[in-house]
């Protein structure tokens, strides 16, 4: 994961204030340890002001191991000494011993002035940069950032939250640190926090992307865990939103729409804050599971929650297909003639259903009186087929026409009219199928 590139520019911002003095000097009593102490403070300024940090190291150890308590400025400055003297050496066990250095100076500082606000995000940053490839020290870094968050109520600069969250991804994959709904949370609060600074006008764009790339590489999520894992405590805890959301995002994007998780947190999304896409999502579940009555009022909603006629459109032709499943089909008739009438784009569904309700009306139409009425029906499936441009449902039709002989058998004529009757109620001109 790459992310150092998006962290450069960070040390000048976090570490900015460093001192070389400050007000509060505990020089020791004896004067010849005190002469020493100022000799040693004195050098090791020097030293850090050339940029001389490996030589800065020898005086300031020194001072932190004999006068602690001088001043808080010994610690201020030491984390710069260590840093640049870590960055100076090649060897990599001299490197990590000032490295090390640096953690233990935040630490002693901690112990001695306790004030971490002011320096716990700098902490942070220093062993992400340091320990992100070593294993054991993860744990360590994830918990200063956490800390950072806790006592600061955020993170400064939104890129820290992207480097978090990179430390959380990779101490799981090094100790196996966390369940998946545990990094789910961390990854949550981090969305919270991102979209705080977002309102209050920082850019969060690239720590958002950068961590959403994490969570992606982190393969945690799938439609079982979704299901599983996630489905049972929204079950538990009805009412909880937050998770709803979650649910729903996730399954959207892990495309799983198929399990019961999904539509549970569908439905309580739906309930509290509907929108036409939750309404007919919603609805299109039902009647994949031709649950049809329950289907219907859910799209009766997203028909008044369309922005447009084409929305509207789609909703007609929905409630078409669910009258039709319920047999009522002067219902679904009509509301499939209305899609067509608010786009265009649906008059073939629109006429093909309408063509499928008439061939399916010929047992409900059928008087046994005339068999050429009887029949009609077919006439006017074959008009509707005829204007969805659906060839082979017009030829379906076609072929249950009456005979030219049963036409003159009741003394009609092609070409004459004939009214179907029953629910259809069309006046069709007689054809025959031969």
């Amino acid at each position: 994961m790459k992310i150092k590139s998006t962290l450069l520019g960070l040390s000048a911002l976090l570490l900015a204030g460093m001192v070389q003095a400050q007000d509060g000097w505990n020089w020791p009593s004896d004067e010849a340890k005190e002469a020493k102490a100022r000799e040693l403070n004195a050098a090791y300024v020097d030293y850090m002001k050339a940029d001389q940090f490996v030589e800065a190291t020898k005086p300031l150890h020194w001072l932190l191991v004999n006068v602690p308590e001088l001043n808080e400025s010994i610690y201020i400055n030491g984390t710069k000494v260590y840093d640049g003297a870590a960055d100076a050496v090649t060897d990599p066990a001299k490197k990590r011993a000032y490295q090390d250095s640096v953690m233990l100076i935040y630490d002693k500082r901690d112990e001695l002035y306790n004030n971490a606000t002011k320096w716990i995000e700098n902490k942070a940053y220093y062993g992400y940069g340091y320990f992100k490839g070593t294993k054991e020290k993860l744990g360590d870094v994830v918990a200063d950032f956490e800390r950072a968050m806790e006592i600061n109520g955020e993170l400064s600069i939104p890129t820290l939250y992207a480097a978090y969250f990179d430390a959380v991804y990779r101490h799981n994959a090094y100790n196996q640190a966390y369940k998946p709904e545990q990094v789910l949370a961390k990854y949550d609060k981090i969305q919270e926090y991102l979209n705080k600074a977002e309102a209050n006008g920082k850019d969060v764009s690239n720590a958002r992307s950068t961590a959403e790339s994490i969570l992606v590489a982190m393969e945690l999520i799938d439609c079982n865990f979704i299901e599983n894992t996630m489905g049972p405590k929204l079950k538990a805890d009805p009412t909880n939103e937050q998770l709803a959301q979650q649910i729903f995002k996730y399954s959207v994007q892990y495309k799983c729409f198929s399990s019961n998780a999904f539509l549970t947190a569908l439905e309580l999304i739906d309930s509290k804050n509907p929108t036409y896409a939750t309404s007919q999502v919603r609805a299109m579940r039902y009647m994949q599971e031709q649950n049809y009555e329950k289907a219907q009022p859910v799209l009766e909603k997203a028909l008044t929650l369309a922005e447009n006629n084409v929305q509207k459109a789609e909703i007609q032709m929905e409630l078409a297909k669910v009258h039709a499943n319920l047999g009522r089909k002067s219902a679904a008739r009509n509301a499939a003639k209305e899609a067509a009438n608010l786009d265009e784009s649906k008059t073939k569904d629109a006429y093909s259903l309408i063509g499928g309700l008439y061939m399916n009306s010929f047992n409900d139409c059928r008087g046994g009186v005339s068999r050429v009425k009887d029949r009609s029906i077919y006439m006017a499936a074959y008009n509707a087929y005829q204007r969805a441009g659906d060839s082979q449902g017009m030829a379906q039709a076609r072929a249950q026409f009456p005979s030219k002989e049963e036409i003159f058998t009741e003394g009609l004529q092609v070409g004459g009219t004939i009214n179907t009757g029953c629910w259809i109620g069309e006046t069709v001109t007689l054809a025959t199928r031969d």
